[in-house]
C-alpha cells in the first residue's frame, strides 16, 4: 500500500520538525529490547490480541500469522471477513521494518533465526501472491529471499499458507516460501527450499485432547512424522491444538516439545511464554 507509506513517513518527518531533538535523551527502549526470543512459540490469529505483532514480540515469540483478504488490490486483515482499516502493510511491514532498521536489520538482538511470519489467504487465491510479491520486493532489506533454491536470510521470513498451502512459486527472485502439509503430499517436485515448513490440523491426525495419557500409538505416529519431516529438511507445524483448558493445553505442548515439533500453536501467549522457559530444554539452555 504504497500510500500508507508514504503517509507513514511523511508524518515521521512532519515530527521530527516540531519536536526538538535531545541530544543527551536516553535511547527509547524497542519492543523486543531484552526479550529472549521462544523458538517454538507461535502466535495464532496474532491480529486479535489487543497490540497485534506487538504483544506477541514482547512475549517473545518468533512467529506470528496473519489472515488476508484481497480486496482492491490490498491485503486486508481479518478471520472471518476483512477490516481494510488492517492491513498486512500497516499491522505488519511497516513496523517490522522499523524495528529492523532501528535494531541494525534484527527483530531480536542476536537471534539466530529471523521472525517468521504467516500469511494465512483467506480469500483472493492467486492473485494474492502478486499483490504480496510486489509488497514484499518493495523491502528487500527486510525479507529473506530465495534464487537458486539457496535463500538469503534477513529479519523476516514470510511462509504463505491458507488458500495457497502446499503451492510452490516459480518466481526467479522469491520473496516467501509455502506452507505444506501433512496429509496432503506435496508437488512432486517441491523441496525444503520450496515449502520451508509442514503444517496439520492436530484433529485430521490425533484422537487425543490432552485429557488422560496420550494414547501410545499417537505418540508413537506423532514422533515419526516429525522425524520424517526433520529428515526431509521441513519443519512441522499443527494448528486446531487443544488451547483453551489449562492442563490439557500444557499435557499437549509437553507432547509436541518431547516430540520436537518445531512450532506450537497458541491464542495464550503468557501462558506459552512461561510454559516454555519452563519445560523445554531449547529454552532453558539459551
Amino acid at each position: 500500500m504504497r500510500a500508507s507509506r508514504t503517509s507513514f513517513l511523511a508524518a515521521q518527518t512532519a515530527l521530527a520538525l516540531i519536536v526538538p531533538i535531545n541530544a543527551h535523551a536516553e535511547p527509547v527502549a524497542g519492543p523486543t529490547d531484552g526479550v529472549q526470543p521462544l523458538e517454538r512459540a507461535h502466535a495464532h490469529n496474532d491480529y486479535e490480541h489487543q497490540q497485534p505483532l506487538f504483544d506477541a514480540l514482547s512475549h517473545g515469540f518468533r512467529s506470528v500469522e496473519a489472515d488476508v483478504w484481497l480486496v482492491d488490490g490490498e491485503l486486508c486483515i481479518g478471520h472471518d471477513a476483512p477490516d481494510c482499516s488492517r492491513t498486512l502493510e500497516s499491522l505488519y511491514l511497516e513496523p517490522l521494518a522499523e524495528i529492523a532498521g532501528a535494531n541494525g536489520g534484527e527483530i531480536y538482538d542476536g537471534a539466530t533465526e529471523p521472525l517468521r511470519l504467516y500469511v494465512d489467504v483467506k480469500d483472493g487465491g492467486q492473485a494474492v501472491w502478486d499483490v504480496l510479491a510486489d509488497q514484499l520486493n518493495d523491502r528487500p532489506q527486510l525479507v529473506s529471499s530465495w534464487a537458486n533454491d539457496r535463500e538469503t536470510t534477513r529479519a523476516v521470513e514470510v511462509v504463505v499458507s491458507g488458500q495457497l498451502a502446499n503451492q510452490t512459486f516459480e518466481d526467479p527472485v522469491r520473496w516467501a516460501s509455502g506452507d505444506g502439509r501433512i496429509a496432503t503430499p506435496p508437488p512432486a517436485d517441491a523441496t525444503s527450499a520450496d515449502l520451508v515448513v509442514l503444517s496439520e490440523n492436530w484433529t485430521r491426525l490425533f484422537t487425543w485432547q490432552g485429557v488422560g495419557p496420550m494414547p501410545e500409538n499417537e505418540r508413537q505416529e506423532l514422533h515419526e512424522l516429525v522425524d520424517r519431516a526433520h529428515a526431509g529438511g521441513y519443519e512441522v507445524r499443527f494448528w486446531a491444538t487443544p488451547d483453551i483448558e489449562p492442563g490439557a493445553r500444557e499435557a499437549v505442548w509437553r507432547e509436541l516439545v518431547d516430540a520436537d515439533v518445531d512450532q506450537i500453536n497458541t491464542d495464550h501467549l503468557t501462558a506459552l511464554e512461561e510454559f516454555l522457559k519452563s519445560h523445554d530444554p531449547a529454552e532453558q539452555n539459551s
